[in-house]
């Protein structure tokens, strides 16, 4: 796989396919300390978060976006889709972070819609499942906003690119609790 050409688009933001080339714009809102729970190192420069971007448009099975502003097309920060398997209708979202300025706002939970819309509605899966590092509580707090069910904790299940250990937390979306999710998170947006 190299690009793909999935574009979603609604409540205010685009998550347009990445493309090294959103480099210039995306690097400049990351920090070593926004990064700092991620599994993945921080890209220290443009010319590095351009290659990851590269590395995600060869991976099989992800789907990298970057994430607009729908109106302005700025840049608010960037999500997946990865580990996608149709033969299993099973998918992950993940690697997402955005802009400190774009935190606790509607961006996330207008993010995840989109992209839980696409996955039950178009791809018709079974079941959607996100993951954090243990000690990120910003971001465990707001997957199960999303109305994610905890389904437990990976034990020393990653290494973080400070070389620590550490839990990872494990919650999933099933298809039958796509209705009440997708009713919380339009609620959410509506407010």
């Amino acid at each position: 796989m190299t690009a793909h050409d999935l574009t979603l688009e609604g409540h205010g933001i685009r998550l347009a396919p990445a493309d090294p080339a959103d480099a210039a714009e995306a690097w400049p809102l990351t920090d070593e300390a926004l990064w700092s729970r991620m599994t993945t190192p921080w890209a220290d420069s443009v010319e590095a978060y351009a290659d990851r971007v590269e590395q995600q448009r060869r991976t099989p099975g992800l789907y990298a976006f970057t994430v607009r502003d729908a109106a302005t097309g700025e840049v608010r920060g960037a999500t997946t889709f990865y580990e996608y398997v149709p033969a299993q209708g099973r998918v992950e979202i993940g690697t997402t972070w955005y802009g400190r300025a774009f935190q606790g706002g509607r961006t996330n939970p207008a993010a995840k819609l989109l992209l839980l819309r696409h996955a039950f509605e178009q791809w018709r899966v079974n079941r959607v499942a996100l993951r954090c590092d243990a000690r990120n509580e910003r971001s465990a707090r707001a997957i199960e906003r999303l109305g994610a069910t905890p389904e437990g904790r990976l034990r020393r299940h990653r290494i973080a690119p400070d070389g620590s250990v550490a839990d990872t937390l494990s919650f999933s979306i099933l298809r039958e609790e796509w209705p009440a999710v997708r009713a919380g998170l339009e609620g959410r947006l509506r407010g």
